[in-house]
């Protein structure tokens, strides 16, 4: 009986567990763009250090900043990624890391960040008020002296965008790519040149497409590290409230495995805002938006920031600083799930499959919780043992139901029997199995990780062939789904080796578990089933060997 409530109390835990973020996005109407003075385009330049528009003899500012000219597409590439920015807007159009693939065919192409349906491109700069006309379909210029076609094998290398208004205002975007890391410096100068003053929010944005949040087993969508809290927004609340302000580290874009990030050098009072472009194909921009400030004419304003595309690694993330690896969140576990990370990985460091490292991680939880475990299923031998006395209580007193909880009472006095003995110290070890469960879900070092045989991706469903036709409950692709059925196996085993159930009702509920657990498991990726199975494994080795001693 208690081993039914505890294993029924179990499957709601997890199904509340993945279901919990379900329940747990319109852009703003764009202001009234503000009258500008329109004066002459051929207006001498400030004097000024800072911003160096390309060197031109005869030309004019008009000629060099045209909106007409073709546009020129620059390609980057480093060790660990390739970049084109477009003059479009300056905007970074493809960002492909070298280390990653998009999928496990070794003629794969490597992951691409920038969706191709984002024609825009990201890291877009502008205002929010909209003060500086034109700015939102800007054409950059490039620097004279800036090579289409870059390759940074070692050290750093600036390439350098300018942009002028028909009114003046000089917006300079400088992008600094280095050859050993993800981090990309940017640096934004707004020289005003016009004749009056800017008054206005600058902002940076950042955009994604395909964000469909669908996923109940990790974040994805726009995050902020706001106040030195993480803010961690559906895609569905953005409607409700798309501002956050308060003292911003980073904004990013995050899905399962990579992220996009803008990182301000000195963190300020800034603002956090969304804004859902196109809610059906999961289309939004993330802006960071910096407090109001007034540019005199004559007058310019400088901002620093950090870029960053890549893994969501915790390790290399913490490397880079900017507290970036607080982006790696495993829910209402966090603090369990970040060490069995880093013992993850540092066991990989000396055994090179993560496959064997999650049969080795469960094995040692398995040793260390072996006491509880041994006193629930002591516990639970102990009831079984008392099975026919209960019937003969349920027969006795069934429609009495007082008398029968005070027999029951007595009876488990009598044997020295803890009703609650067999879930407690089970329920101790839910904890740590929600926080390995999620680890192992979301940690980019199983993506694309081989284990054995079949088995070339654990962080994929486990699928022993490839079929033309669909199979119920079955994502693609369709196969045989080997470790979800031998799962499946070790958990019926289980169930046959607990105590007996008198009511007929809640029995078959328990024979069914089996099967309802195994539909659940099969589009789970082959690591998270692997550490089932073994759990499930050791845990009938374990209930075996208690069986037998008290026998």
């Amino acid at each position: 009986m208690e081993q039914a409530r505890f294993i029924i109390a179990v499957a709601l835990s997890f199904i509340v567990f993945l279901g919990w973020d379900y329940f747990y996005n319109d852009k703003k109407p764009a202001k009234q763009i503000t009258e500008v003075q329109n004066i002459d385009k051929r207006q001498s330049p400030v004097d000024n250090k800072n911003i160096n528009p390309p060197e031109k003899s005869s030309q004019s500012d008009d000629t060099v900043f045209q909106e007409n000219k073709p546009l020129r597409v620059f390609e980057i590439n480093t060790p660990l990624y390739s970049v084109k920015i477009n003059e479009k807007n300056a905007a970074i159009t493809s960002f492909k890391l070298k280390k990653y693939n998009e999928t496990i065919d070794v003629d794969s192409p490597k992951k691409e960040l920038i969706p191709k349906d984002l024609n825009t491109g990201t890291v877009i700069v502008g205002f929010d008020e909209k003060s500086v006309h034109g700015i939102e379909n800007a054409t950059y210029t490039a620097d004279s002296n800036a090579a289409a076609n870059l390759v940074l094998d070692q050290g750093s290398k600036e390439i350098k965008f300018y942009w002028k208004s028909p009114e003046g205002v000089i917006i300079e975007k400088k992008y600094k790519f280095s050859a050993d890391t993800y981090l990309i410096g940017l640096k934004l100068n707004v020289l005003n040149q016009s004749s009056q003053s800017i008054k206005d929010r600058l902002f940076v944005s950042i955009e994604s497409y395909n964000m469909s949040n669908k996923s109940t087993n990790s974040f994805e969508g726009p995050s902020a590290l706001i106040n030195g809290s993480l803010e961690q927004i559906k895609l569905k609340n953005i409607e409700e409230k798309n501002s956050y302000p308060g003292n911003i580290k980073w904004v990013a874009i995050q899905d399962r495995y990579f992220m996009s990030a803008i990182i301000p050098v000195t963190p300020v009072e800034a603002n956090m805002r969304l804004y859902m472009k196109a809610k059906d194909k999961g289309y939004f921009e993330e802006q960071y938006t910096l407090p109001e400030k007034e540019i005199r004419p004559g007058e310019q304003e400088e901002k620093e920031f950090k870029l960053y595309f890549g893994p969501k690694s915790l390790k290399l993330l913490g490397s880079l600083g900017y507290d970036l690896n607080k982006a790696v969140n495993f829910g209402w576990f966090d603090f369990l799930a970040k060490p069995v990370l880093y013992a993850m990985n540092f066991l990989y460091s000396f055994i090179p499959n993560y496959g064997v490292v999650i049969i080795l991680l469960t094995i040692f939880f398995k040793i260390i919780f072996w006491p509880l475990g041994s006193k629930s299923y002591k516990s639970m031998n102990e009831m079984k043992k008392i099975q026919p006395l209960l019937a003969e209580l349920k027969e006795k007193y069934g429609n009495d139901k007082k008398r029968m909880n005070e027999e029951l009472m007595g009876l488990y006095k009598t044997y020295k029997i803890n009703p609650m003995g067999g879930c407690l110290p089970m329920v101790a070890q839910l904890p740590v199995f929600f926080a390995f469960y999620r680890m192992l879900y979301e940690t980019i070092e199983l993506r694309h990780a081989p284990f054995v045989f079949w088995i070339k991706d654990l962080s994929a469903p486990d699928r022993l062939f490839h079929f033309a036709f669909t199979i119920p409950f079955m994502e693609p692709p369709y196969g045989i789904p080997v470790l979800t059925i031998v799962m499946g196996a070790t958990m019926f085993i289980q169930q046959k080796m607990a105590p007996a159930v008198g009511d007929p009702a809640q029995a078959k509920m328990m024979m069914f578990l089996p099967l309802v657990f195994t539909v659940i498991f099969i589009n789970f990726s082959a690591g998270l089933v692997l550490y089932w199975l073994v759990n499930n494994v050791l845990s009938i080795l374990q209930q075996n060997i208690i069986s037998r001693k008290n026998a």
